[in-house]
């Protein structure tokens, strides 16, 4: 009998790699399943990147192994969007490194500056990867509390007086996933003065600015962060190029030479089209971000009133792909969205995938059409 890995006991299946297990279950066998719970893009990409990767398949090298660092000409098509977009100056030589998806660059920077033992701060509700990379390396998680009383941002004067030696990394996530709450100046920059005071590493994943957000931030556009932190971004949500896979992370020289040296032993380049085709989204007229917000809006007001059938309370100021609400007292998250699952065949995240912060709470995906999310308010 082969045995796995000892680091596997300390992690779990990613709760929607089960749950949906479950889900198709139910769908196969008959159920009406509306499936509410997964932020995966049901729209199309633009028509221009499209066409653009099926020009990309007849050159030359379109199937030769790719640089690990990517084509220049997507770093500096990154470099440009970075400076149109958030007038952060990045230089494509040494500041940015494309991904395969941001999530394989949490698994990257994690290998690149985590030894057994340090520990990283994760934000609690937050995006279940952080903990669960985190100990795949034999590293220690140390939680930080989230809530709704303080608009979802860090306690970092409460932070301070903990025990942050050995802390390493610390994790960051706004727009916040799965509360919507918007990225703060004042946040970002108490963030790198936090960083630089404990000598940890401040990383920010960012991947729904564009998302019902009339202001993007990137943590990078503040003074002195280029010292302690890096920033993640991702064309998944923002182009509907989820499953292209095309990713970024970008700052500091010296932390990105030592990310690529973990990625170049990981990978061999990504698909030329690929590049070709996320290359073109990042140059694509603000129509688009208009158009797509456009229908997000229609999607969300629907939800709301789902969310209002289900007595559930919200907030109207948010950004990106999901809607975060309130159950009535006393009820339990994953009890609540178990029997909806049954009783009406609607499944919506419960908030305790997200840590024990997030009990109490539902998360609504927008990436839904309009008639299924009519379908499940009449349902109820």
């Amino acid at each position: 009998m082969i045995k796995p890995a000892k680091r596997l006991e300390t992690v779990r299946e990613y709760y929607f790699s089960k749950k949906l297990r479950e889900v198709r279950s139910l769908s196969a066998a008959g159920k009406p399943i509306i499936n509410m719970g997964i932020g995966s893009p049901d729209l199309q990409p633009p028509q221009e990147v499209l066409e653009a990767i099926q020009a990309s398949l007849k050159h030359s090298n379109a199937h030769q192994y790719q640089s690990y660092q990517g084509l220049l000409s997507l770093r500096l098509a990154i470099a440009n969007f970075y400076n149109q977009k958030f007038g952060v100056n990045i230089n494509p030589d040494i500041e940015v490194l494309p991904l395969m998806g941001s999530k394989e660059g949490i698994m990257h920077i994690s290998m690149a500056f985590l030894n057994e033992g340090d520990r990283v701060l994760v934000p609690n509700p937050g995006y279940p990867t952080y903990t669960s990379v985190t100990k795949l390396l034999g590293a220690e998680p140390l939680f930080y509390n989230l809530d709704e009383d303080n608009n979802w941002q860090p306690y970092l004067e409460e932070l301070e007086q903990e025990d942050l030696s050995n802390v390493k990394i610390m994790w960051v996530n706004y727009p916040h996933m799965p509360t919507g709450a918007n990225a703060l100046n004042e946040t970002f920059k108490k963030l790198i003065t936090f960083g630089k005071k404990h000598n940890i590493l401040i990383v920010n994943d960012n991947p729904y600015s564009f998302i019902l957000n009339d202001n993007p931030k990137s943590i990078l556009a503040v003074e002195g962060a280029f010292d302690i932190a890096l920033e993640l971004n991702s064309l998944s949500k923002t182009f509907n190029m989820a499953g292209w896979r095309v990713g970024m992370v970008l700052g500091n020289a010296s932390f990105l030479s030592d990310v690529l040296r973990v990625k170049s032993n990981m990978d061999s380049g990504m698909f030329y089209g690929i590049q070709k085709g996320a290359i073109k989204a990042l140059h694509i007229s603000e129509d688009w971000f208009n158009n797509q917000n456009n229908i997000y809006k229609k999607r969300r007001k629907l939800i709301w009133q789902l969310a209002d059938k289900l007595n559930a309370t919200y907030n109207k100021n948010t950004s990106g792909l999901f809607v975060w609400a309130k159950l009535p007292k006393d009820k339990k998250a994953e009890e609540f969205i178990d029997k909806l699952l049954v009783e009406k065949n609607l499944f919506i995240s419960p908030g305790t995938v997200f840590g024990n912060q997030g009990e109490g709470y539902i998360r609504f995906s927008l990436c839904v059409e309009e008639s299924l999310i009519k379908e499940a308010i009449a349902r109820l």
